[in-house]
């Protein structure tokens, strides 16, 4: 699968010129992200690994470095081959010609002389891509520490932790540089997650028709899925079309394309000819722009109900209904047949249903046939307040436990794996209103307490094991998502829930593009009605790392199918294929489209456009507006000083960005 591996060249020393970059990791994303500058970008590129095997994929027999060399390999491979073909985006081989491969440094941690035999003090920017949090966090304060002006890209699962880091070492960076202008001082850290990052994708894998959100300054992109139309049908084109899918009427689950699959793959920002000819296929619109409320929690299955639909099951309420129901009823007797007051009926029938009135000799039939009831109704109570107690003990008992799926539970998503993915997936469906159950094998898995705090239905075992999955209601789910670290689990998964529910949408958790794409052609020849998709978080979460390395903006990275379209933040000075012509010259098809534009001052903007403006949503003062203009005239001329927004591939991205290296803060 892995084809021929060309061996790489032993490059000992310090690497020979200024202005490379330094990715260090230890998993999927630092090889991915290092491929990413070396083969899209055509940056200098040191990959600082651990040596030995993969701590995240054990049963692969390749170390660290091999696995790294094989992505390549694998790589050049497929550049040689597009820049020998007559690929449609004309000339995007392998444009790193005289570029030297990728230099493969091995070390346990990034210590000080590690650091500086990579180059510390000449680089242009350090990318840190640890799995572990406190690992990514000593390395950025030693690499600060080392070298001042240095342009950080950290990756840390902590949101508020990286906050704090963030502003740290702007700091640091601001007291290095005296003078340093605001954009350069945004650009000079970044702190990103992988899980953030990949996580509504992911989500939305589960969905049909699902829409993809992008957060620009306290506005919504919503780039919405729409199927194949039905013969007689037009498609809504929305505001435009970003993507033209591999799916069709014919064919609506598609090829499932990456950018290894040559015609069969998605064709991203296609111009209106494309669009016009491409009748009966799937599309990515941009659909709608809204304003962003602040980011509600995710909510509890089963909502906020009243404390007794809590504590005590229905069938005891039920029967606390009716023994009201009865004791009301022998009230109203007792106020009919006799001649006292309300209150004073009411308080007798009390007396008599606990026991604590005297007998009724010498009174009317009438009062003590209802004695006579009321003592039996008395009678019923007493189960009724034991059933009570007991149910309330229960429940303040297992308040802290894990639920389990409910009976009659359907229309669910099944999640596989509560890591650092699988919990994220997780939030971002209840914030959702999806209903969700867990499958996860660790009962400390780091996402065990976020799913006790929502009452999300969970299963604990192996889901390999026979009856694990039936056990979720499997049977009843409309989608299935396998997010744990090991491919063969997540496929073993799919294959078992298809046997179960042959119509059932999966979506895998799968890092070879080669091995996604075997896969998805043995399950859709298997299951031709049914949808399948595959994901790689390191394939997802990559594109923004790369672009934070080259000092941009990244607003967010929609997958279409196995490809990704990038939406990016850029000064219109110093591009060449910007500045100076209008929205509709400006656009190339394939590479890149202007959506909007910055139409506040220079010495106004703010500086992170993702950022959502502060304002009192529950207060008497309305949000601030927005500043991007979105709806262009074809015929506007971009100047210097605009700042656009733009969706783009990630080969048009880097195209823009290597006709203007971004300049090393203070250099």
């Amino acid at each position: 699968m892995l084809g021929f591996v060309p061996p790489l060249p032993q490059q000992p020393g310090r690497p020979p010129s200024s202005g490379h970059m330094i990715v260090c990791g230890d998993d999927a994303l630092g090889r991915r992200l290092a491929v990413e500058l070396r083969f899209i970008y055509g940056e200098r590129v040191t990959l600082l690994l651990p040596p030995g095997r993969d701590a995240n994929s054990p049963e692969t027999p390749l170390t660290q470095r091999g696995r790294a060399a094989a992505l390549f390999g694998r790589m050049s491979a497929a550049m040689n081959r597009a820049g020998n073909g007559n690929g449609a985006t004309g000339g995007s081989g392998d444009t790193n010609a005289g570029v030297e491969a990728v230099r493969i440094m091995e070390a346990p941690e990034p210590s000080d002389d590690v650091l500086e035999e990579a180059g510390i003090d000449r680089a242009a920017a350090l990318a840190l891509v640890y799995d572990d949090d406190e690992r990514n966090i000593r390395a950025a304060l030693t690499a600060r520490r080392l070298n001042p002006r240095l342009r950080l890209v950290i990756r840390l699962y902590n949101r508020k932790l990286g906050q704090h880091l963030e502003e740290l070492l702007d700091q640091a960076a601001a007291v290095a540089m005296p003078g340093i202008g605001p954009a350069l001082l945004d650009a000079s850290t970044t702190v990103l997650s992988d899980a953030d990052t990949a996580a509504p994708a992911l989500a939305a894998t589960a969905l049909t028709g699902s829409s993809k959100i992008i957060q620009a300054e306290g506005l919504l992109l919503r780039a919405a899925e729409r199927p194949p139309p039905r013969p007689g049908e037009h498609a809504d084109p929305g505001l435009c079309t970003l993507a033209l899918l591999s799916s069709t009427t014919n064919d609506p689950a598609g090829a499932e394309g990456s950018d290894s699959s040559g015609d069969e793959a998605p064709q991203l920002l296609p111009d209106e000819r494309a669009v016009a000819d491409a009748t009966g296929r799937g599309t990515v619109v941009l659909e709608a722009i809204s304003r962003a409320d602040p980011a509600r929690p995710a909510t509890r299955m089963g909502g906020r109900g009243a404390p007794l639909a809590q504590i005590f099951s229905r069938r005891l309420r039920w029967s606390a209904l009716g023994f009201a129901l009865a004791a009301l009823a022998l009230v109203i007797a007792s106020l009919l047949t006799t001649e006292d007051t309300a209150l004073h009926s009411a308080y007798l029938t009390v007396l008599d249903l606990l026991g604590m009135n005297d007998p009724a000799e010498g009174a009317s039939p009438a009062r003590q046939i209802i004695q006579i009831l009321s003592g039996i109704a008395g009678l019923l109570l007493l189960p009724l307040l034991i059933a009570a107690v007991l149910e309330a003990f229960g429940t303040l008992r297992t308040a802290s436990s894990l639920r389990r799926p409910p009976r009659g539970l359907g229309g669910h998503v099944v999640l596989l794996g509560l890591g650092k993915i699988g919990t994220r997936v997780l939030v971002r469906l209840r914030e959702l209103d999806i209903p969700v159950v867990v499958v996860e094998e660790d009962p400390e898995a780091r996402g065990i307490p976020l799913a006790r705090s929502l009452h999300v239905p969970t299963v604990i075992g192996d889901v390999t094991q026979e009856g694990v999955l039936e056990a979720a209601k499997i049977y009843r789910a409309r989608a299935l998502l396998a997010l744990t670290s090991i491919d063969t689990t997540n496929l073993e998964a799919a294959l078992y829930a298809r046997s179960v529910k042959p119509d059932l949408r999966v979506a895998l958790r799968l890092y070879d593009d080669e091995f996604a794409t075997a896969v998805y052609r043995t399950l859709r020849t298997a299951h031709p009605q049914a949808l399948t998709r595959s994901r790689s978080v390191s394939h997802l979460a990559a594109p923004s790392f790369a672009v934070a390395m080259m000092g941009r903006q990244i607003l967010g990275a929609v997958p279409v199918e196995r490809k990704v379209m990038l939406f990016a933040a850029l000064e219109v000075a110093g591009h060449p294929q910007l500045e100076g012509h209008t929205v509709e010259q400006a656009f190339r098809a394939g590479a890149w489209r202007v959506l909007a534009i910055d139409a506040t001052p220079p010495a106004d903007r703010n500086p992170d456009l993702a950022a959502l403006p502060p304002f009192d949503p529950e207060g008497d003062t309305a949000p601030p507006p927005s500043g991007l203009v979105w709806d262009l005239h074809p015929g506007y001329v971009l100047r210097a000083q605009d700042r656009v927004v733009i969706a783009a591939t990630r080969r048009g991205l880097a195209e823009l960005l290597r006709r203007q290296r971004s300049a090393v803060p203070g250099r």
